[in-house]
């Protein structure tokens, strides 16, 4: 490694490395040998960052999670526009899109990372959780607006989620946007499209 690379630099590389990898070959693809190898780094650069390979896999995660952040944003910045399953149908699919349902399994993969979590994350599975926080949040906001009737956001974020995480996983080729839009619907209420 050049002296002069910021930890930080370091820590983005292994990453986006760690996600590469967890996206085309799943949780057993991720060792730290086959991270650093494809970060293009020493194999001691990461164990000179991270206490051991459960501790940057939990970094990792919370990382991705937090990437969420902007997507949420946006989310609740389309309320009151547009369709709100098709709001819905394009949230969940850009987070089940994402590296998230490999994360889902990586965290069910691995005890320990599982257990490492737990000293920042108390409850629920990281990226699901907070994509349920999201479109609860989202859901809260256009109720106020009106445009939801007397949909539950507390019960019908988590649903969507599950749902969704159901539709999503162990796929080679994601669903179709219309089976996502028709899952969105049918959770949220059949007739909501007529409304919107």
């Amino acid at each position: 490694m050049p002296t002069g690379v910021h930890l930080r630099d370091v820590r983005e590389q292994l990453f986006g490395a760690a996600e590469r990898l967890l996206a085309e070959g799943g949780p057993s693809a991720l060792t730290s040998r086959a991270v650093t190898a494809e970060a293009g780094v020493a194999k001691g650069v990461l164990h000179r960052h991270f206490d051991d390979f459960d501790a940057f896999l939990a970094e990792f995660v919370l990382d991705r999670v937090n990437k969420m952040d902007a997507r949420a944003e946006a989310l609740l910045n389309a309320a009151g526009s547009g369709s709100v399953v098709d709001n819905l149908a394009e949230a969940i699919t850009a987070v089940f899109g994402s590296v998230a349902v490999a994360i889902v399994a990586l965290v069910t993969f691995r005890d320990d990372l599982r257990r490492r979590l737990r000293e920042t994350w108390p409850a629920g599975v990281p990226v699901l959780t907070d994509a349920a926080i999201m479109i609860r949040n989202y859901l809260e906001r256009e109720r106020e607006l009106g445009r939801v009737g007397g949909v539950d956001p507390d019960g019908a974020a988590p649903m969507l989620i599950g749902t969704g995480h159901l539709l999503f996983a162990d796929r080679e080729v994601p669903p179709s946007a219309d089976a996502v839009r028709r899952m969105v619907a049918s959770v949220v209420a059949p007739d909501l499209d007529k409304n919107d």
